[in-house]
């Protein structure tokens, strides 16, 4: 599900949108939270792929199965991939089923030529080779190797990430979220536990009505924060400060003013972190020394 952090990221990215483009109040935040709940179809499309996987090498064991002259590896196919248990748990998990269901566009063809060329780079790595040749065959076994399949060959896959990027701008910017959401999912698997649901993006109403009221503090009180942040630069015009640093600043002022039971120290620091996510290696600093500033002057706790 969406930390509190990544919550404040989409109220961030809605701003930034909204500045460039501003629109009815209402608009904005239907936009803020359907952004957010195309990160659970991203989240589902990722696990599809790792189910697609699965179900390749099994079309692969059966085409051997049909060939002329068989090998004894074709006879006698190692079925520990397509049986890993964390692999057969997503596969059956009904939660994902009924969605994809109703997505057909998250579904993968075992014929989509990306799929095939990370499906035979993960069987040609030793990783892959090492754990297909193991006599372990745990519970435990699977969980760590399928972890770390996802993790290099989906999570760190820069061509993943820019597949995403082609198929929706917002699934490039939330890759980094699924791919959290998706290593719990793994992680929080246990051996004698069924798996029942899959991971929501919102966890409650009470984070849904923080990002509704982040978002429509900003809005309605953008004026004066920014005036606020003009004050507080010194030998600097407001021109010359990015829009992205703007809104970052911006957005964690309208915290501390309108979110008096969050510690000025949580907010300075979740959006240190936005501004190594969104900005420059400069910004953090600059973000920081802003925020202290002003936390000092207003007296925040």
């Amino acid at each position: 599900m969406l930390g509190r952090r990544q919550i404040r990221e989409k109220v961030v990215q809605t701003l930034y949108a909204y500045c460039q483009n501003p629109r009815d109040n209402v608009e904005v935040e239907r936009e803020m939270f359907r952004n957010i709940e195309k990160i659970y179809n991203l989240y589902i499309y990722q696990l599809n792929f790792l189910v697609a996987l699965r179900d390749l090498a099994e079309q692969q064991v059966e085409i051997a199965k049909e060939k002329y002259i068989k090998t004894e590896k074709d006879i006698n196919p190692n079925l520990k991939f397509i049986q890993n248990r964390i692999l057969e748990r997503i596969e059956s998990n009904q939660e994902r089923l009924s969605f994809t269901s109703k997505h057909q566009d998250l579904k993968w063809s075992l014929y989509d030529d990306f799929l095939v060329k990370t499906f035979q780079r993960i069987i040609a790595s030793k990783r892959y080779q090492d754990y297909m040749a193991s006599q372990e065959n745990s519970f435990d076994e699977d969980q760590k190797f399928i972890g770390k399949l996802f993790l290099k060959f989906i999570a760190e896959n820069e061509a993943f990430h820019e597949l995403l990027e082609d198929i929706d701008m917002n699934w490039a910017d939330d890759f980094h979220i699924a791919n959290s959401m998706i290593q719990k999912t793994i992680g929080f698997m246990k051996e004698n536990e069924p798996t029942h649901t899959l991971i929501r993006v919102v966890k409650n109403q009470e984070d849904r009505d923080f990002a509704r009221n982040l978002l429509f503090y900003g809005i309605s009180h953008w004026g004066e924060s920014e005036k606020k942040l003009e004050a507080r630069l010194q030998n600097w015009d407001l021109d010359r400060v990015s829009l992205m640093d703007r809104v970052i600043i911006i957005t964690a002022f309208t915290e501390l003013d309108y979110f008096p039971s969050i510690p000025s120290r949580v907010i300075i620091n979740e959006y240190i972190e936005i501004a190594k996510a969104f900005s420059t290696d400069k910004s953090q600093v600059f973000v920081n020394g802003l925020l202290g500033k002003y936390t000092n002057e207003i007296n925040r706790v």
